[in-house]
């Protein structure tokens, strides 16, 4: 279906301008006629210059209107979710080895690389990011802008949040983040190496609001099962219908994403498609014209 509509409708308050081509006077003569009765009065009822110069400023005017026709198209697929990632950042998270392929990279830097590609593939979904260690903050707030948030993640680090491993905290930033939400599905992604060794909030107590609140949580545990609380992590997600996952190496943890997607799949992002036509040049042209007709005239 086409339309029309001007971009800039504002700038038809230069038409006002007409006034000043009848009223305001190009100079003032002074005559003085002592005998005014020798005149007849005439009334100009019409006068072609400045009717002319009339149109060429509607035409200008219009122009810089910027008048556009376009043709819009919507794609209605939309199965949003709201999904944070509660991530573990204390000292641990630092250490290497985690890959084959590149012993040096550490944990965490594997871990920000892999969710780079995870988050390129949630094309409905708005995303946020909770990091934890002694305390919990959420440096990236929930958000549908991909670039953004993947630009952020350039700047987390180990040790940012403190060096212990605060879990319940982590959950109950996140859930503050969620319970804001409007999505009608919401997902916490919890990722740690740890045991629980620090915090306020009690991890059943987090647990108990997100099942309150119907958020699912999956959780993820890197290295050996013996290096992080394998038990808790299959309980808490359990109890919130989500699963728990085991990522030995990065092997595995790029494995774990690929599932992910499968379990929690992303419709395209619902959009408007704009083919939009620029006319401003049309008006523009005629008036050019009439103005090179008008002065030929004045010539002339």
């Amino acid at each position: 279906m086409y339309h029309f509509e001007f971009e800039y409708i504002y700038a038809f308050i230069l038409l006002l301008l007409i006034i000043c081509i009848y009223k305001c006077p190009l100079s003032i003569k002074t005559i003085i006629f002592p005998h005014i009765q020798l005149f007849t009065k005439k009334t100009e009822l019409f006068n072609k210059d400045k009717l002319l110069s009339s149109i060429i400023l509607t035409l200008l005017v219009t122009a810089l209107a910027s008048p556009i026709s376009y043709d819009s198209k919507s794609s209605q697929q939309r199965k949003g979710r709201d999904l944070v990632f509660a991530l573990d950042t204390s000292g641990s998270m630092g250490e290497s080895g985690y890959s084959a392929e590149d012993e040096q990279k550490s944990k965490f830097d594997i871990l920000l690389s892999l969710m780079k590609k995870f988050v390129t593939k949630r094309f409905d979904d708005n995303v946020g990011v909770v990091v934890f260690g002694s305390y919990a903050f959420s440096p990236v707030p929930i958000t549908y802008d991909m670039h953004s948030l993947k630009y952020m993640l350039d700047f987390l680090e180990v040790g940012m949040a403190g060096s212990s491993t605060a879990i319940g905290d982590g959950l109950a930033r996140s859930l503050d983040m969620l319970e804001k939400a409007k999505a009608k599905n919401r997902v916490i992604i919890l990722i740690t190496d740890g045991y629980q060794n620090s915090g306020e909030t009690k991890i059943k107590d987090a647990v108990a609001l997100a099942k309150k609140l119907h958020v699912k949580i999956y959780t993820i545990g890197l290295g050996k099962k013996s290096d992080y609380d394998a038990k808790l992590l299959e309980k808490i997600a359990k109890d919130t219908k989500g699963t728990s996952f085991s990522a030995q190496n990065a092997q595995t943890l790029e494995e774990v994403y690929q599932e992910l997607n499968s379990l929690e799949p992303s419709e395209i992002r619902s959009q408007n498609y704009l083919n939009k036509h620029m006319l401003f040049s049309y008006p523009l042209a005629f008036a050019i014209l009439l103005l090179l007709y008008l002065l030929t005239r004045r010539i002339e």
